[in-house]
């Protein structure tokens, strides 16, 4: 990964660099969610692959990850997760 984006920076500029590495942590990390919750801030959604549907709920932290919950997709999982 490090080697992949000093390629970039070299030869497409280091905002290129820069916005790549940002998007690749979203998609590794799931998308960020806003909740009202103050225990739930940070929290972040992950589709389980395969299973589109279902939707992992956590927390990153250091050196792992708190699950929160698992949804199913069509369950009002904004209102669960207390999402602004």
């Amino acid at each position: 990964m490090i080697e992949h984006n000093v390629y970039l920076a070299e030869n497409a500029g280091l905002d290129t660099a820069e916005r790549f590495l940002a998007s690749f942590h979203q998609s590794v990390m799931g998308a960020a969610l806003s909740s009202r919750n103050p225990k739930l801030a940070g929290v972040r959604k992950w589709r389980v692959s395969e299973f589109d549907k279902y939707l992992i709920s956590y927390l990153p932290r250091p050196d792992d990850v708190s699950l929160v919950r698992v949804l199913h997709a069509a369950q009002d999982w904004l209102y669960l997760l207390g999402v602004e």
